[in-house]
């Protein structure tokens, strides 16, 4: 039996780092289209934290499983599936929200 051995090795990176990227007009194209999806993504994981909830938690409440709520909280920024709207009314409720859309 072979035995690996995981080892953690951070790459380093520095502002001038991000300077570099951000030059780049396609990097800013590409970061500035997630804005949206971090933005949603953001309000869920602070409406769980507010209500002192756990992913299993909020699952509990919303009558599914602990893997579809991180499906959930992670498919904000998937191409391949987007939550419906009574999916987040229902997470929203689950962490005592109310789930509100504007366009500005």
């Amino acid at each position: 039996m072979v035995k690996h051995k995981d080892t953690f090795s951070p790459v380093p990176h520095t502002h001038k780092d991000d300077q570099k990227l951000f030059a780049n007009p396609e990097f800013k194209r590409a970061w500035d289209a997630l804005e949206e999806e971090y933005a949603a993504l953001s309000e869920l994981f602070q409406a769980r934290k507010e209500a002192g909830l756990t992913q299993e938690q909020v699952a509990v409440i919303m009558g599914t499983t602990k893997s579809a709520i991180s499906r959930l909280e992670s498919s904000i920024r998937s191409d391949s599936h987007s939550p419906s709207f009574s999916t987040l009314r229902k997470y929203a409720n689950a962490c005592g929200k109310k789930l509100l859309i504007k366009m500005v």
